[in-house]
């Protein structure tokens, strides 16, 4: 292809040498070969524009605002071309069309959605007992996702979440199908692979469905599991092993998009309080500022004091500026001496019930 867009060019530049009474040039010589193929664009690009055709697949262009362009294209602010000096009309219109191309293709990604993949499958065998553990990765689409969430389950979790479900959301799981129980060969890789492409449609399903996406049952059958174990030892003192179970919790609720939810600042105040207690005082410092964030419109959450203390002593450690929190909880209501009982972040995030 760049040879033939290259002769085309200097066809262009010899017609225009000949002179304003020769034969007029096709506006836009090259529409033959630029081909709107943006549908078979790969989404995991995430931005990158590649162009190919059946003879020729390494031809590549990037963002035409981005540095790199050849230097007779000039580009305004507003995205149009500029003329420079050293400009011809042929490059001036296969500037354009690319340009045009980048632009239509940038719009035609697939809009982003949540993938659950079976990555692994493995029997485990405990004392007298022998079941199959799933392990489903979270993905998001459309983009290349650096941190996908995980959980482990069994076919006895799935089958209490679908009895759950069905009881709460009979209509709408009328259309949701379930692998049936089997009485022998659970364990035969045939079964395993079927049940692990059936257990994705049925997440799939599930999370095509608004209420049931919305709904408790739903969510704390991702993330539940991983915030008891997460509490369980930040009060054993564990912090580096409760600090990766918090962070897992944070991305299952991230992808679940429940990120202003009760369950996700107690996350937040398990991150803060795990890296505050690993001497890591600003990542500490950055969840309680997006925890703050998160209440930035309350005044009575149970939570707010609590990260109002944290953001003050870890600002006043890392030397960062605090005036604001000090303001906002002098501004809250209560005397000082209830103010001197109120937990810490660290004994709110222990006595917490989660069940």
């Amino acid at each position: 292809m760049a040879s033939r867009l290259l002769h085309r060019l200097r066809h262009a530049l010899a017609g225009e040498a000949a002179g304003a009474e020769g034969p007029e040039v096709e506006e836009f010589p090259e529409s033959s070969e630029l081909e709107d193929d943006t549908e078979g664009l790969s989404t995991r690009l995430s931005g990158t524009l590649s162009f190919s055709n059946e003879e020729e697949e390494d031809e590549e262009l990037g963002d035409p605002c981005e540095p790199g362009l050849p230097r007779d294209v000039g580009v305004t602010e507003n995205g149009d071309q500029s003329p420079s000096p050293a400009e011809r009309p042929g490059s001036s219109q296969l500037t354009r069309q690319l340009q045009d191309l980048w632009r239509r293709s940038r719009s035609s990604l697939v809009p982003q959605r949540l993938l659950f993949e079976v990555t692994n499958a493995s029997v485990v065998s405990e004392r007298s007992a022998k079941y199959v553990l799933y392990t489903i990765y979270l993905i998001r689409s459309g983009q290349f996702d650096k941190a996908p969430a995980t959980i482990a389950r069994r076919y006895s979790d799935f089958e209490r979440l679908n009895r759950r479900l069905r009881r709460q959301f009979s209509c709408d799981m009328a259309g949701v199908s379930f692998p049936r129980k089997r009485l022998r060969r659970n364990f035969t890789a045939e079964t395993i692979a079927k049940r692990s492409r059936a257990f994705e449609q049925f997440l799939a399903h599930l999370h095509s469905i608004t209420e049931i996406r919305r709904s408790a049952a739903f969510l704390e059958f991702f993330f539940l599991r991983d915030l008891q174990a997460a509490q369980r030892l930040t009060c054993s003192g564990m912090y580096q092993e409760a600090l990766a179970t918090w962070s897992n919790a944070y991305r299952l609720q991230d992808k679940l998009g429940i990120c202003n939810s009760g369950r996700f600042l107690l996350t937040l105040a398990g991150l803060a309080v795990c890296h505050q207690e690993l001497d890591e005082l600003s990542e500490a410092h950055c969840y309680c500022e997006k925890a703050l964030q998160l209440l930035e419109a309350q005044d009575s959450h149970p939570l707010l004091e609590p990260f109002l203390q944290a953001h003050i002593h870890l600002s006043w450690k890392v030397g960062k500026e605090k005036h604001q929190s000090e303001a906002r909880l002098q501004g809250l209501p209560g005397s000082g001496v209830a103010r001197q009982q109120q937990l810490t972040l660290k004994e709110f995030l222990i006595k917490e019930a989660l069940d």
